[in-house]
């Protein structure tokens, strides 16, 4: 595990659910189903395409902080237009654009279709392996177990 490894190989370690809502559903069903499923944000997809994004984040700014229902608005009222990446992308540009960005999920599009989902959390999960193998492998090396 590095940091120029492809998301790609994120992708293939998670279940692979992408969970999605549609844009005229109300922001309080997509923040039921965030609960119901223990997640930061939904894909929304109108016709088969990514239409934007909704997370928890957007819930707090746009509709309990300006006291609006979230019964009666829609998630296409507060979604927002996603920022994406390809299975290429690497574990390290990903990084850099979620902090550029200021955004904790990546939808994952190849040839325009959405095959997953990245998230801040996969990525410190991965950075963690990577650093967790590199100090593995320095013991075995001071060890002189190391192979050459």
């Amino acid at each position: 595990m590095q940091l120029n490894d492809p998301v790609r190989s994120i992708l293939q370690r998670k279940h692979g659910e992408v969970w999605t809502i549609t844009p005229h559903a109300s922001v309080y069903e997509a923040m039921a189903m965030m609960s119901d499923r223990n997640i930061g944000a939904l894909l929304v997809m109108e016709e088969g395409l990514l239409a934007g994004i909704i997370s928890e984040r957007d819930y707090a700014r746009n509709i309990a902080l300006k006291g609006k229902s979230s019964r009666e608005t829609e998630v296409r009222e507060i979604m927002r237009t996603p920022v994406t990446v390809t299975p290429d992308h690497t574990v390290d540009q990903c990084m850099a654009l979620m902090t550029g960005e200021r955004v904790r999920h990546l939808p994952v599009i190849e040839g325009g279709a959405v095959i997953g989902v990245i998230s801040i959390g996969d990525l410190v999960n991965w950075i963690i392996s990577s650093h967790e193998d590199t100090i593995k492998h320095l013991h075995s090396y001071i060890a002189g177990s190391y192979p050459a």
